[in-house]
């Protein structure tokens, strides 16, 4: 039977394995000792000073009343000073200071903080990487049937009867739960190897307006392996840029290659970046789309496919535009936007994430995207239909491993979101 495949899956297969990359941070740890001149005081607030690595130190004049001035009493004793003024009525004891000041060194110790959560992080040289990502994706539209007879022909309570949608509406609802791991080792700081493996739990669903039941499939099931490598090719104070390659194969499904690139720059406690991608996928089948296949009305195994293409393979493009941001020493935002050309459609999605990291080794990140924009609304996708055990009265009707073309179906109101968690950890 045709293979089927939804468009959620495809994106969220071949979506970034969430991966490896990095930004520097900084917290302050440094000691104070007032006992003695030259003092060695702590700076405070220090945390953000941006991929300072190296201690600075300031001698500055403090300005702490009470702490650093003192009264330095005029050269004559006090005893003097009475027998001065006994000799002359009109002269009157007096009382000088001196104003002085006492310097002392302010240390900053700068500390880099690797963030889990950055678009560039990558476990650093013998280091492990692991990214557990856990999300609910829900895509839909709306559809309306090819009218007309069907040209498929059953034999229904001993009669043969040409089956006929007759233009009916109702939707498209594909939903699934998917956990995702991608481990990375270190080769060096610069270059990561990458693993993957997804366990998708997908409900997919016809709905009909017209009150009939809905076609239901269920597929459960560990479907997507890859391998992969990043290369971070620049990191320093103002740039970053990374370079990465992936093959992953979706069981039942394709064979995909992706090439990604990203470049950032860095402003204060942020990075500004921009990313393209490009993939390539190799359909098992002749025929991807959406679909469900399972008994039709009157006993008959059947599938009905909305078919986004029919050569086999696809090339899909990706760019955007994003912005990484620490909000102070252990919470971090990001915000991304990414338009793509998805072979059959265009889509604009945006995507934010928050993410805690308490220390060094792991973070927690979550995160919502939803598409802004699509052209599939008023697409109109190629419509097949299979029916096992069917009377076929010219096999070449039925060219596509027995699917039979019965016309065009109109979409409307395209609908996608995703909600998810990462786990991550450095070790």
């Amino acid at each position: 039977m045709m293979k089927k495949l939804s468009l959620f899956a495809v994106l969220a297969v071949v979506a970034m394995p969430a991966g490896a990359y990095t930004n520097w941070g900084t917290r302050a740890g440094s000691s104070a000792d007032l006992s003695s001149a030259p003092a060695t005081r702590t700076r405070q607030n220090v945390n953000y000073e941006k991929y300072q690595t190296r201690t600075l130190t300031k001698t500055y004049e403090s300005k702490d009343a009470g702490d650093l001035y003192y009264t330095k009493p005029q050269n004559r004793s006090a005893l003097y000073r009475q027998y001065e003024g006994a000799n002359s009525s009109s002269a009157r004891a007096t009382k000088t200071t001196t104003r002085t000041t006492r310097s002392e060194q302010v240390i900053n110790r700068m500390k880099r903080k690797y963030y889990l959560a950055h678009p560039f992080f990558q476990p650093l040289e013998g280091m492990f990487g692991s990214v557990t990502d856990i999300s609910y994706t829900d895509t839909s539209y709306d559809i309306m049937l090819p009218s007309g007879p069907s040209g498929i022909f059953a034999d229904i309570d001993g009669a043969m009867t040409e089956l006929s949608f007759n233009g009916a509406t109702g939707s498209w609802d594909a939903t699934s739960i998917t956990i995702k791991e991608d481990f990375s080792y270190g080769i060096t700081d610069r270059i990561a190897l990458v693993a993957m493996a997804q366990y998708n739990m997908s409900d997919y669903e016809f709905k009909w307006d017209d009150g009939s039941p809905a076609d239901k499939m269920e597929d459960d099931d560990l479907n997507l392996f890859g391998i992969g490598a990043q290369w971070r090719f620049v990191d320093n104070e103002k740039w970053i840029g990374t370079a990465s390659a992936y093959y992953q194969h979706q069981k039942d499904i394709s064979n995909n290659v992706l090439l990604e690139l990203k470049g950032g720059y860095k402003v204060s406690r942020s990075t500004i970046y921009a990313l393209a991608r490009g993939w390539y996928l190799d359909y098992d089948g002749e025929v991807y789309g959406n679909g469900v296949s399972g008994k039709d009305a009157f006993g008959y195994d059947s599938a009905l496919i909305l078919a986004y293409g029919d050569e086999g393979d696809a090339m899909y493009l990706e760019a955007g535009l994003g912005v990484f941001s620490v909000l102070n020493e252990d919470w971090t935002l990001n915000v991304e936007g990414v338009f793509g050309d998805y072979d059959w459609f265009n889509q604009a999605t945006i995507k934010g994430a928050i993410g805690w990291q308490p220390n060094d080794w792991f973070a927690l990140n979550l995160y919502a995207r939803a598409s802004i924009y699509s052209s599939a609304d008023g697409k109109e996708l190629d419509t097949y239909y299979w029916l096992a055990d069917a009377y076929l009265d010219d096999a070449a009707e039925y060219p596509l491993n027995g699917l039979k073309y019965i016309g065009k179906t109109e979409l409307d109101k395209y609908s996608e979101y995703t909600i998810g968690a990462q786990v991550i950890f450095q070790f």
